[in-house]
């Protein structure tokens, strides 16, 4: 990814942010035949090892793959790319003002290398529990992995068919590129923009770009169109 100083995203907070509010990751590995792989499946943060929710300290991801994605991606041999795509979205140059200009894509996204570690089978059931937990909380009625001893039973058989995965972090390289070098008037207009009901709004990527500006939600309104 292009080294861009003014849209570097070095928070270990951020970053950590980014991962929980953005889970499905993309998985990519460079194998010993010199193939390219990349399969796609959702993250979390392993809360249970020691400083992952600090401002610093080690970043630990943990997930699950379907057989045979983990000889395809030689787990364990070498090292992966695990890339987090936060909200994104087209930027007219209209939004900007009078003068010359080119569109953009603004974005937050994250690059997280590592050598990932097989768990074991029982590793791999309280990963797949963890995961389906994580999702469900929110439904009204949740369903739960081990909820019942029927359901217990289909987990431990479909769980055969899956290989968990620990990933310690070595290295990062997160950006957020959400208009840092325009103008608070030009923020204000774009954010306006992300918010309406334009072909190219995205509410998600304006609330990204509240954050990165600290606006409050009455700028951009008080800003629209100026």
């Amino acid at each position: 990814m292009r080294h861009t100083p003014s849209f570097e995203l070095t928070d270990p907070a951020e970053i950590r942010r980014l991962i929980r509010e953005n889970p499905w990751a993309t998985l990519v590995s460079h194998t010993s035949t010199g193939d390219l792989v990349a399969s796609h499946y959702p993250m979390l943060i392993d809360e249970s090892v020691a400083g992952t929710d600090a401002d610093s300290g080690e970043l630990v991801l943990v997930t699950h793959v379907g057989r045979p994605d983990e000889q395809l991606h030689e787990l364990g041999q070498h090292e992966m790319l695990v890339i987090i795509q936060g909200p994104h979205g087209y930027v007219s140059p209209g939004w900007y003002d009078a003068n010359p200009a080119v569109p953009t894509w603004n974005f937050v996204t994250a690059h997280l290398y590592g050598t990932p570690e097989i768990l074991s089978a029982e590793e791999n059931l309280l990963v797949l529990d963890r995961l389906v937990d994580h999702f469900e909380d929110r439904m009204p009625e949740p369903r739960r992995l081990h909820g019942t001893a029927a359901n217990s039973a289909y987990a431990d058989r479909i769980s055969a068919g899956t290989v968990g995965l620990r990933l310690r972090v070595t290295r990062v390289i997160a950006k957020s590129k959400l208009s840092q070098n325009k103008p608070a008037e030009t923020v204000d207009r774009i954010i306006g923009e992300l918010e309406g009901t334009g072909p190219y709004a995205s509410p998600a990527l304006a609330a990204e770009m509240r954050r990165a500006h600290e606006r409050p939600a009455s700028a951009a309104r008080s800003g629209d169109h100026a």
